[in-house]
């Protein structure tokens, strides 16, 4: 029997909490955690390529960057290769658990972690409007000084009245540049992890050479788009709720097993879908089911045992 593809989107809990400091032991823990409900997809005749967040990750890599400069005067490394950085640890840490698990259970597989660059267009709208907030918090006189000494960065004052923070574009996703690679390793049985933190944002100069971009790109979109591109049989979001809820937390909340994109759409357009947690997750579930992918599943990983687990967005 051939084989299915399944690309799993490991969510933020999945490597962190958010009221933890983050130790490298919290994290591997949460890690090896999630990683081992992946067992039932290989159980189910799956080869898998694992995609994942960096949000807390970059971050704290971009603060070490701040410490490094005022300290000691080290140059301070652009967001893209902090977005780098960030898979290469990552991606890391994924493949040891992985690994652990496979040998623990007897099961033959190699892993491989790809460093992966992701093509944006130079001309999308994000890049006049940028919104992604990234790095430390300052106070209004320091991000006005700042933005003084260089007009390319953009400070937004947080909603949580935190203080003032540099924001850049969030770009729509065109392009994975190393999909074929990605498909071919998975086809042959490998698991793959790729596409960490929505990727590193490129672009092609009129010469076809690549430069790198100061943005980020949402992690989801990412997901759903190198599942279109490898023809994945199905894409799992792994989230921290078990289901998808309409009116999410209030008294006539509902859990939804299934929705169609027709339905899936205009439950995002009543704004059932808070922009912050599921909403880019349901834009990406409708995004590889619309554009030929057969059925996404949002849910825990925990809940993967369950063959009717989490939501299904079908065509």
């Amino acid at each position: 029997m051939d084989k299915k593809i399944a690309v799993v989107a490991f969510g933020g809990n999945a490597l962190a909490r958010g009221n933890e400091t983050g130790t490298i032991e919290q994290q591997e823990k949460h890690t090896y955690d999630t990683c081992i409900h992946l067992l039932k997809l290989i159980d189910d005749n799956y080869n898998i390529v694992i995609t994942h967040g960096n949000g807390p990750q970059v971050g704290n890599i971009m603060l070490r960057n701040d410490a490094g400069y005022n300290t000691y005067k080290i140059p301070k490394m652009p967001l893209d290769i902090c977005v780098a950085d960030s898979q290469g640890g990552i991606g890391y840490m994924i493949e040891r658990q992985m690994r652990n698990i496979l040998t623990k259970y007897k099961i033959r597989k190699n892993v491989v972690t790809l460093v992966t660059q992701v093509l944006v267009d130079i001309d999308d709208p994000a890049f006049k409007d940028p919104t992604k907030p990234i790095g430390a918090f300052y106070i209004r006189e320091e991000a006005n000084l700042l933005s003084k000494s260089n007009p390319k960065l953009i400070f937004k004052e947080d909603p949580g009245k935190r203080g003032w923070r540099r924001v850049v574009a969030s770009p729509k996703p065109i392009d994975i540049l190393n999909k074929r690679i990605v498909k071919d390793l998975a086809k042959k049985g490998n698991i793959v992890i790729a596409a960490g933190g929505g990727g590193i944002p490129v672009y092609k100069r009129k010469d076809k050479s690549l430069e790198a971009m100061e943005a980020v790109i949402d992690k989801d979109l990412a997901s759903a788009l190198l599942a279109r591109e490898i023809g994945a049989d199905a894409f799992f979001i792994l989230t921290d709720v078990p289901k998808v809820y309409i009116n999410f937390k209030k008294p006539d909340q509902q859990e939804l097993n299934r929705m169609t994109v027709s339905e899936a759409e205009a439950h995002f357009n009543e704004g059932q879908f808070a922009q912050g947690s599921m909403g880019p997750k349901i834009l990406a579930a409708i995004d590889f089911v619309k554009y030929g992918g057969k059925e996404t599943i949002i849910t825990e990983s925990t809940q993967l045992s369950n063959p009717d687990c989490g939501t299904r967005i079908v065509s």
